[in-house]
Parts: C-alpha cells; sequence; structure tokens
C-alpha cells in the first residue's frame, strides 16, 4: 500500500489542475504495475538475489586469499555497475545536454571504476576489522575539499551519480555482501555495525571518481532545454513502446549477476539441486518484477511528475514547497530497495531497530530534499552548492555523535532512497518546476534534485541514531 498516498495526491492534484484524462489513466495503470512488480521483486530478492550476496560474502570471508578477494570484488564491481540500468539513463542524459561534450560511455565507465575500486577497499575494511566509517569520512572529506575546482556543473553530476549506481540490483545485493562478510566475525556486535557502510562506499567511489574527471575537464556551461516528448494516441502506447527496451534493459542488468551466480555454484558453492532451482526461480521472480515495475515508472509515472511539476511551479511558492514535501515524503515509500534495507535493518539489528521507524525517517529525510530543491530552483540566488556543502559538513560531524550502527546504516540509507521511483517520478516533478517559467535551463538545476535525496537521509537517519541513543541511556540509568 505504500503506493497509495503517491495515488492519493496525484488524483488531489488533478482536480485542482487537471492533467488529461489519458495521462490519469496511464497513471493509474502505472500504479497497478508498480503494486504487482514491487510485489513479485521482492520476493525474488528474498529468495534469490539476497541468499546470492550472503553466500559470496561468507566466502570472501573465509577465504584466506586476498588477491583472490580482490579480484572477484573487483570484478562484480565493474559488472553490476556497468549493468545498472539507472546508470546508464543518466549517462544518456549527460551526454544529450551536453552536446557530446561528455560521453555516456566515458562517464559510465569513470563511475563503474570509482564503484568497483571502493566495494574492494570496503569489503577489506569489514573483513579486517577496521571501520568502514574511517572510509566514508575519508572519501566525503576529500571531495568537498576537491569540489571548489571543478566545474559547477560537475558537482551536480558527480552526487547524482551516486544515487544511479545504487538501482535494483546493486542494492540488494551489495547489502547482503556486507552482511555474509560480517557474518563471520565472532563478536556480535561488530558484526552489527559491519553489515551497514558497504553501500555507501560505493556511492562515495563513483562521486570521488567523477569529481576527479572534473578536475581535468575543460569546457563550457552547458544550458538545458525540457526533453522532447512523444505524442500518444491511445492510452496504452507508452508501455507498449517502451516494453522491448525495458526487457532488454532488464535482460541486461540480470544476465551477469546469473553468469556470476552459475560460475560461483560450479567452483565454490556446490548447491544442492533444491536450493539452486529455488534460486533461479527466484531470479525469474526478479526478471518479471522489475519489468513490471519499471514499465509502470517510467511509462505511467514521468510524464505525470513532469506536468505535476509544471502546474505545482505556477502556483504560490509556499504551495509549491508543501507539496515538494508531501510527493517527496510518500514516493520514497515505494522505493523497492527502501523495503530491501528496513527489512535488513530489523533483522540484523533483531529488531532493536524497527523498518517503520527507519522508513518514517527516510520519508521525512527525503520529504525535506524536495522541500530544499524546490527553494533552489523558486530563489535562483540559492545555489546547490549553498545546500550540498553545509550538509555534508553536518553528516561528518554527526558522524562523531551518532552510534556507529547508524553512521553505517545512513550511508547506505542514502544510496537507497535515491531508486528508480525518484529517479524518473519526482526527478520529473524537479524538472516541471525548474521549467515552469523558460524552456532554458542551466545544467546543475536539472541534475542536482538526486544529490539532494541522497543527503538528507544520511543526516536524518543519523539524528535517529542520537534519539536512539538518548532513549537507551535514560532506559539505563531508571
Amino acid at each position: 500500500m505504500t503506493v497509495a498516498p503517491i495515488v492519493a495526491i496525484v488524483v488531489i492534484l488533478n482536480f485542482i489542475e487537471p492533467i488529461g484524462s489519458n495521462n490519469m489513466w496511464r497513471f493509474l495503470i502505472g500504479a497497478v504495475l508498480v503494486i504487482v512488480g514491487l510485489t513479485v521483486f521482492l520476493v525474488g530478492v528474498d529468495n534469490g538475489i539476497t541468499p546470492i550476496g550472503q553466500k559470496t560474502g561468507s566466502l570472501f570471508a573465509k577465504s584466506n586469499k586476498i588477491l583472490l578477494v580482490v579480484f572477484f570484488t573487483l570484478l562484480l564491481g565493474l559488472i553490476i555497475t556497468v549493468a545498472e540500468p539507472s546508470l546508464l539513463i543518466l549517462g544518456n542524459q549527460i551526454e544529450q545536454v551536453s552536446a557530446g561534450a561528455i560521453l555516456s560511455s566515458t562517464f559510465v565507465t569513470i563511475v563503474s571504476i570509482g564503484v568497483a575500486m571502493f566495494l574492494v577497499v570496503g569489503v577489506l575494511f569489514i573483513l579486517f576489522d577496521i571501520s568502514i566509517l574511517k572510509l566514508l569520512f575519508g572519501a566525503y572529506a576529500l571531495v568537498l575539499i576537491l569540489l571548489p575546482f571543478i566545474p559547477m556543473e560537475f558537482m551536480a553530476i558527480a552526487f547524482d551519480s551516486a544515487g544511479s549506481t545504487t538501482g535494483l540490483l546493486t542494492v540488494p545485493f551489495v547489502l547482503a555482501l556486507a552482511v555474509g562478510a560480517s557474518s563471520m566475525r565472532k563478536d556480535g556486535k561488530k558484526s552489527e555495525e559491519s553489515s551497514f557502510g558497504l553501500l555507501g562506499s560505493v556511492a562515495a567511489g563513483a562521486i570521488f571518481m567523477v569529481v576527479v574527471y572534473g578536475l581535468f575537464f575543460r569546457g563550457e556551461e552547458f544550458d538545458v532545454s525540457p526533453p522532447d516528448e512523444k505524442v500518444f494516441g491511445g492510452i496504452l502506447d507508452p508501455f507498449l513502446d517502451l516494453f522491448p527496451k525495458t526487457v532488454l534493459d532488464i535482460i541486461i542488468a540480470l544476465v551477469p549477476i546469473l553468469i556470476i551466480f552459475l560460475i560461483f555454484q560450479y567452483f565454490f558453492f556446490k548447491l544442492k539441486k533444491k536450493p539452486f532451482v529455488k534460486i533461479i526461480k527466484a531470479i525469474v521472480y526478479v526478471f518479471f518484477g522489475m519489468i513490471l515495475f519499471t514499465l509502470g515508472v517510467n511509462a505511467g509515472f514521468m510524464d505525470v511528475g513532469r506536468i505535476l511539476g509544471q502546474n505545482v511551479g505556477a502556483m504560490a511558492w509556499p504551495w509549491v514547497l508543501i507539496i515538494s514535501f508531501a510527493i517527496g515524503a510518500v514516493t520514497v515509500l515505494a522505493e523497492p530497495a527502501v523495503h530491501v534495507l528496513t527489512n535488513q535493518v530489523e533483522d540484523v539489528t533483531s529488531g532493536y531497530v524497527s523498518k517503520k521507524a527507519v522508513a518514517t525517517t527516510l520519508s521525512i529525510g527525503v520529504g525535506l530534499a524536495a522541500t530544499l530543491n524546490a527553494i533552489r530552483l523558486i530563489f535562483p540566488a540559492i545555489e546547490l552548492w549553498h545546500i550540498l556543502v553545509p550538509g555534508y559538513i553536518i553528516v561528518l560531524l554527526l558522524v562523531f555523535i551518532t552510534p556507529k550502527l547508524f553512521a553505517g546504516m545512513a550511508f547506505d540509507s542514502g544510496s537507497v532512497a535515491s531508486g528508480p521511483m525518484i529517479v524518473t517520478f519526482i526527478f520529473a516533478f524537479s524538472q516541471g518546476i525548474a521549467f515552469r517559467e523558460t524552456t532554458n535551463v542551466p545544467l546543475v538545476d536539472v541534475f542536482g534534485f538526486i544529490a539532494l535525496v541522497a543527503m538528507t537521509p544520511l543526516i536524518a537517519v543519523q539524528v535517529l541514531g542520537i534519539i536512539f541513543k538518548i532513549k537507551s541511556k535514560k532506559r539505563s540509568e531508571s
């Protein structure tokens, strides 16, 4: 029922400012596909992707051959990232708006290298009992130091790339990889802490490498025009139009993971027939779930999001902020990766941290991100770096105050919050606000929103950790 609040908001706004009957019907069809697809996908993740990741992590933890661990982790990082559909979409958008100055292939390669490198380091930190927070703190501190030396456009692209690398497949696999590696610890508390943060290191790797690329990039500022929109006659036309490409993208994303599983099964796992078949069936569930979910979001939600953004952007600014917060707060709850993370949090902490508490915190965080994004679009004097730089300074300072478990969880939360629902529906909503009064805006106004979505949960979850810390202290004193 996490999609129900989104539907309710869209229906209410449609009464205030109609979006067109065809668009409304497409949105409702998309909502059904999202609900069914999300359900099927999560079943597949629980029985397929998660076991593969956990077994791989356990295998790494048991291995005494560090070079072998480094090689396979590097290979996994490269394969999974290159195949991530969200990253490919972002790369194509960047190439288009930069008129070829930043090639999609170059961008994807740079991000994949960063992700693979930081995934390797993150896994090694877990295996050698080194706090992964040291890696995250160092990476983000260095990024903040380098930001003044890169074009402003690259700041938006760099932080947006972090969200695009943590998509439908990367999140459950990396989270399970962390749990599998940390499960071999003898110290249960340390095992809990080391179960989180690896996903955050993946995002940090993407940001770091794009920032480094920005140091050497020489080009002009880019202005962006509204994306060309196809005109569809029938209600089902967008779904039929996107179906072939959606299936192909999902196949490209899943095949590498399937191949890796089969290789590991032959040489290392050696599962018996029943559990092996169960995982294969689960991957099939993931395949169909991803198709339904992605098709529903892209064909049913994206155009509606852009139209709503334009309509809301024309309202008085207080209403723009209120509606932006509401849409951001409810949309993140429909993210598949959010469900994966919140379930893992509750499992790893044995219910100490409930999934409801984490989901509510993420909801508030993303709602705040959508509000901050609307503020910078409405008031041009407020630039993206005015929000990001102080925000990440707060993030790094909170690391010293909040419990380590929550700090690692926070960095993972920032990654899972920026999934396909955000990248399509809310991102389109943000574009609608940006183009409300013009047909030409700076690139940084288009690509900065995901960066904010990736930042605010880091603050929100760490604040949640401080609240838990205070409550635990009071209980122990009473």
